[in-house]
């Protein structure tokens, strides 16, 4: 098992891409504390990670604040010993929010996307350092390696700001065996908002036929096993990496 012994968080862990990730690192052999706002679904990962042999833990977490990043931080160290791994995996597209150039808007997106990956990693670290080390995985996004032309801005600048900060921490935290990269997935299976699915479906194929060279778009499973492996101690010379799943979209 590549992640035996080891203890993970994984925001966003409660549904979707964050959920995939979750029972994949559980199934790896780490320890996992699901962390999301999402408390029905965050129970049911845990259930279904812990009914299939895994150890795992949800932890209500608001990852805006500063206070939730230290109690989930505390209660992985509390259930489980330590805290080698952390899979800032939470975020909201721009199609969560009703006006594309909105001041509100903006500042959601920043908040949780952003914000968020910098409150957690800044907790994480502290725990890590006693450890000796640790890995840190930030899921960012091919929008924040090349503009975007629909949804509100603010998503390309949250998760550039992503990228950036990864290559910063990589820097600043290397020498004390804490490794940072990040994960840029392209087309996902489509977060709706208010978007019909008929659309966004006609759309995809469109794109997909156009723009990403092994034309389709990817697999949650796909971005997790990304993810996986820079967590694992497979990738232990790697850091300040991004490690793009886009299809080769971002090759053109």
């Amino acid at each position: 098992m590549r992640l035996a012994g080891k203890v993970a968080i994984v925001s966003g862990g409660a549904h979707g891409m964050g959920a995939v990730e979750a029972k994949l690192f559980a199934s790896e052999g780490a320890k996992v504390v699901i962390a999301d706002i999402r408390d029905d679904d965050g129970r049911r990962v845990e259930a279904e990670i812990n009914e299939s042999g895994g150890e795992s833990v949800f932890v209500h977490t608001d990852v805006t604040s500063e206070a939730a990043w230290a109690n989930v931080v505390s209660e992985a160290v509390s259930r489980f010993g330590r805290l080698d791994i952390l899979v800032n995996n939470a975020g909201i597209s721009s199609r969560s929010v009703p006006d594309d150039d909105s001041l509100e808007a903006w500042s959601r997106i920043m908040d949780i996307n952003s914000t968020g990956v910098f409150l957690g990693t800044r907790q994480a670290i502290g725990q890590m350092r006693q450890n000796g080390g640790g890995s840190i995985v930030n899921i960012s996004s091919i929008a924040g390696l090349v503009g975007m032309l629909s949804g509100h801005p603010a998503y390309n600048a949250s998760k550039g700001s992503v990228r950036i900060f990864t290559k910063a921490m990589a820097v600043r935290y290397g020498v004390e065996n804490i490794r940072v990269n990040s994960v840029h997935p392209g087309y996902m299976p489509p977060m709706m908002g208010n978007i019909p699915i008929e659309e966004v479906r006609e759309g995809r194929r469109v794109m997909m036929e156009e723009q990403v060279p092994l034309g389709r778009e990817g697999r949650q499973e796909e971005v997790a096993n990304a993810a996986l492996f820079l967590a694992s101690d497979d990738a232990s010379y790697i850091t300040g990496a991004e490690l793009v799943v886009d299809g080769g979209f971002t090759a053109r």
